[in-house]
């Protein structure tokens, strides 16, 4: 099964160390703490990381129990992450 990593389309997540004008530049990040879509990749440093000329994609879903993780991949063709409450969350979580 080829499956191709969905790419971080938007992340409004400004206290990320990964985030430059609103995009993601880690090389993969993961999503979900089996409870909640967060981005588990998320830091809030003063460091700033990733490669600058990437935009990050999704290398892991650990929500089993949303409609696009298939085996623990993300089938969606992009996603969005944005702010809850003091962390990360993909925006794109759909309950089964």
């Amino acid at each position: 099964m080829a499956v191709m990593m969905p790419k971080v389309l938007d992340c409004e997540v400004a206290g990320c160390s990964y985030n430059k004008n609103k995009a993601c530049h880690a090389m993969a990040i993961t999503v979900g703490s089996m409870r909640h879509p967060q981005c588990d990749t998320y830091l809030n440093a003063t460091q700033q990381g990733g490669v600058p000329d990437t935009t990050g994609g999704v290398g892991a879903c650990k929500e089993d129990d949303c409609r696009f993780n298939r085996s623990l991949e993300c089938t969606a063709s992009g996603i969005h992450v944005g702010i809850h409450m003091d962390h990360a969350d993909c925006k794109t979580f759909a309950q089964r």
